[in-house]
């Protein structure tokens, strides 16, 4: 039998409250500089008075971390991505240890943004020579990462082959599509993706190296890497399906046509062959011409 403790549990009727405002906004809670710049960004939505109030929270010295990289991506969103570029270098001293790397990759993302090709690079670059050197991940082989309002967990590796990539297509951006090729197949080994798979795939496209491209698009196509089953990546596979197809009819067209020209001129000559006799002249008229007036100069 249940025991009248858990009948009258049964009974009861749960009354769920409602979380609170800050929880229920995602809001930080309290009321400070940084609180109410986020409510006029995420609540009121007004980008611009969210982005006077970050300014605000960041000279009051109120979570300058979070206010500085919060400003920025709202500055981009506005088409200010210049000013975030330099809010964040004049700034970011101000911000711990522990916000540097977060920083660099809001900046990677403003250089982008931007077509500040050469800049991303070498951030690209410090990054990769940060982890080669132990230092990424504030020494540690995880850490938490954000994205949506959703936390989940970062290995070295994974973050390495994603840094990588935007190499590689940094690299891509500049033409270099040697480099970009290199990059990306190192990202492919250390941990491959159809997303790579199809920026490696179009690297070599540029390269006229189509046979590769095409073995490279199959593994999309045939599922066989993390994320082929995404529609996003279904799209571009078959965008990048048609495009592969139409340069190899080009190069198919191309080689025709020089054998059709060629095989026109065997077939003329081999014509020119079958009717040359010594006894009978065989010159076209303009060399005809030429010899008779060459005969009138003479006399």
């Amino acid at each position: 039998m249940t025991s009248p403790r858990k009948r009258e549990r049964a009974g009861q009727v749960q009354v769920q409250q409602d979380p609170p405002y800050h929880v229920l906004h995602k809001l930080p809670p309290g009321d400070s500089p940084y609180v109410r710049a986020k409510h006029v960004q995420l609540v009121q939505k007004d980008p611009e008075a969210a982005i006077v109030l970050f300014w605000k929270a960041i000279n009051a010295g109120d979570r300058v971390d979070s206010a500085l990289k919060d400003m920025a991506v709202v500055m981009k969103q506005q088409d200010r991505a210049e000013e975030a570029i330099e809010a964040i270098k004049s700034f970011r001293d101000r911000c711990s240890k522990q916000a540097q790397e977060s920083l660099d990759n809001v900046l990677i993302d403003l250089y982008k943004k931007c077509g500040r090709v050469e800049e991303q690079i070498e951030l690209l670059k410090q990054k990769l020579w940060m982890i080669y050197q132990g230092e990424a991940f504030n020494g540690k082989l995880t850490k938490t990462a954000r994205s949506h309002g959703r936390k989940f967990q970062v290995t070295i590796k994974k973050e390495t082959s994603r840094i990588l990539g935007n190499l590689g297509w940094a690299y891509m951006q500049q033409g270099n599509h040697v480099a970009a090729e290199v990059v990306y197949r190192k990202a492919q080994i250390i941990d491959p993706d159809a997303n790579k798979a199809c920026n490696l795939c179009l690297c070599l496209i540029k390269q006229t190296r189509y046979v590769e491209a095409q073995s490279v698009l199959d593994d999309v196509l045939q599922g066989a890497l993390s994320g082929s089953d995404e529609p996003k990546s279904k799209i571009r596979a078959k965008e990048l399906l048609q495009e592969l197809e139409q340069c190899q009819t080009v190069v198919l067209s191309s080689n025709s046509l020089s054998l059709n020209i060629e095989d026109a001129f065997l077939e003329g000559l081999d014509h020119l062959m079958k009717h040359w006799t010594p006894l009978r002249s065989r010159r076209l008229p303009i060399f005809e011409e030429i010899s008779s007036f060459r005969d009138q100069l003479a006399c």
